[in-house]
């Protein structure tokens, strides 16, 4: 059975769209990098915040800079796979080089890998 690469790529776009709003709520482009996204730290300047408010802004700090990390990884492989569509290789095993099964292509486009090998 052929893919519908255009359906694909149309999953793709969409999860990408999603990520790059996702990543602005939690950080901002990185100005020396514009491909990379950076956590934003709290602004504690001079604003009498007591030690509760520094911990807590502290701790939102950590959280959004671990839940940027799982984004961007994300937003890696979904640029991958859109670049392997425009590259004429979507839905290839990277391991195998043979075909991702297409449930597995529904559930995660940008899997690189077909489920035989979805732990390597």
């Amino acid at each position: 059975m052929e893919l519908d690469i255009k359906h694909f790529k149309d999953l793709l776009e969409k999860e990408k769209e999603t990520l790059l709003g996702e990543l602005s709520t939690v950080g901002r482009r990185n100005p020396q990098n514009p491909k990379d996204w950076e956590a934003v730290e709290p602004d504690m300047g001079n604003t009498g915040a007591d030690d509760n408010e520094v911990a807590d802004s502290m701790e939102e700090f950590g959280t959004n800079k671990a839940i940027l990390e799982q984004l961007e990884t994300r937003l890696w492989e979904v640029n991958k796979a859109i670049k392997k569509i425009d590259d004429g290789i979507f839905g290839i095993c990277e391991v195998s080089g043979e075909p991702i099964e297409l449930d597995r292509l529904e559930a995660n486009p940008a899997a690189r890998t077909n489920k035989a090998h979805m732990n390597d």
